[in-house]
């Protein structure tokens, strides 16, 4: 795993390691960093090492630690690098920004070209606003909704994150204590400092039972302003709408006048040009992106049909933000995009990703031990279930063997495959990755399931 090594046969992937200066690091941070990190989902471990790794440096579909140890890497920013690291295409364009000024405060010619493929690309895009981050553009989307049907209250579904702040910040990771019953389930904060009011503005309700669903839009009949969801469920272990689900979404929000919001922060240009809605064949009203929109630079949009954007647009929705589209992170969304448009490069990257999978399938079936690979070949993730059955819902993962997912991640991490730390998060796949990253991959996957059987 050593990077002088790298290039060696992808039988030989279980190689000895040290991370003193990532330990060493943490130390340091704690003194300085509130817990030491910047971001609460940093708060890893090196498989037995109680600290995260620190990265330094990153190439294509590689990224190299402070030690000099070389990963293939499956995180990608949690997606956001999905052309791969210091992609060429990328850097050359922002070489250019950085010489002639990275921002104004003032309108500029790369957001109207970056707009305009948006609207291009994305089924439900008549009109788009920039933000900084998924969570800010999901707050934008959510109050357009609200502003747009003089209501309330926000339904969304168990498991689906939509970022951190106060707004929709809720069952996300419940309990099986907190969850409440299956048809009327609780609204639970993600954290404390979260106001009651905020949480009394949610209602949560399971995901892909259009039962449920139906039952709880008729005890808050009149009270909802939108329906939000991930359309794949990034942060639910990549679980998957079962057949028919988004367009019964999508019809009782049309029957209610609901506003149907798609969380596309992750499957957003990942999953194609048009995101989930056009992967389904279900158009919301309003979506979201972030991640792989910048190609590895922080920026957002909410998007959406006009008629839902127009209180935005004509100013009686306030919407605003010093970095929204600056010319830095416009730019390297609009390179990123082109790329992303050209159908070579999307089935690259899902044909990469179905490869995996594929061995994922293969070893679990070599070696005797149960899981479910669920996702599509850009995004996927690795479950292990008591009987290998997917998940459906939230409720579901509660059954999941964590600590097999945890032996299983470090020992992919000893043999130099870095994917999430958290078992209900995605792989994430970059059009980077070449046939060498590949072979070393599934080796790797194949002598990990080995320890685990």
């Amino acid at each position: 795993m050593n990077s002088q090594k790298s290039t060696e046969t992808t039988t030989e992937t279980s190689r000895e390691t040290t991370t003193e200066t990532s330990r060493e690091l943490f130390e340091r941070a704690k003194r300085s960093l509130a817990g030491g990190i910047s971001s609460s989902a940093r708060l890893t471990s090196n498989g037995p090492d109680p600290y995260p790794l620190y990265m330094q440096s990153g190439s294509g579909a590689r990224i190299r630690d402070v030690d000099g140890n070389e990963y293939v890497d499956f995180l990608l920013s949690y997606g956001s690098a999905i052309l791969g690291h210091a992609a060429p295409v990328v850097t050359r364009a922002l070489s250019a920004v950085l010489a002639s000024g990275t921002m104004f405060g003032t309108c500029n010619v790369p957001e109207v070209e970056l707009a305009e493929l948006i609207c291009a690309s994305v089924p439900c895009a008549d009109l788009v606003r920039y933000a900084n981050s998924g969570s800010e553009a999901v707050q934008g989307a959510v109050r357009a909704a609200r502003g747009f049907t003089g209501r309330s209250r926000i339904l969304k579904f168990e498991g689906h994150y939509h970022g951190w702040v106060d707004t929709l910040a809720i069952s996300n990771r419940p309990t099986a204590e907190q969850l409440g019953p299956y048809e009327r389930p609780a609204s639970v904060p993600h954290s404390p400092g979260i106001p009651a009011g905020v949480v009394d503005d949610v209602v949560s309700c399971p995901w892909n039972d259009p039962d449920v669903l139906r039952a709880v839009l008729d005890a808050h009949r009149g009270e909802i302003a939108a329906v939000i969801c991930e359309p794949i469920v990034a942060n639910n272990a990549c679980t998957m709408p079962v057949p028919g689900y988004l367009q019964a979404l999508r019809e009782e929000c049309t029957r209610r006048g609901i506003v149907l919001i798609f969380d596309e922060v992750c499957t957003g240009f990942r999953s194609g040009p048009g995101g989930a809605q056009d992967l389904f064949g279900v158009i919301p009203d309003l979506a979201v992106y972030s991640k792989a929109l910048g190609g590895g630079l922080p920026i957002a949009a909410f998007a959406g049909r006009e008629e839902f954007m127009a209180p935005v647009a004509e100013g009686r929705v306030k919407h605003g933000g010093t970095y929204n589209g600056s010319p830095l992170c416009a730019t390297a969304a609009l390179v990123t995009l082109r790329e992303l448009v050209d159908p070579a490069v999307t089935k690259r990257i899902d044909d990469t990703g179905r490869q995996i999978m594929e061995a994922v399938r293969r070893a679990s079936v070599d070696h005797r031990v149960p899981c479910a690979v669920q996702g599509i070949g850009s995004m996927f993730q690795v479950v292990f279930s008591p009987d290998g059955a997917p998940t459906r819902h939230y409720r579901d993962t509660l059954r999941l063997d964590g600590g097999r997912y945890d032996a299983f991640r470090y020992e992919l991490l000893r043999r130099g495959v870095h994917t999430n730390a958290y078992g209900l998060a995605c792989w994430f796949v970059s059009s980077a990755t070449t046939e060498d990253d590949i072979g070393l991959t599934c080796a790797a996957i194949d002598e990990a399931f080995a320890t685990l059987a």
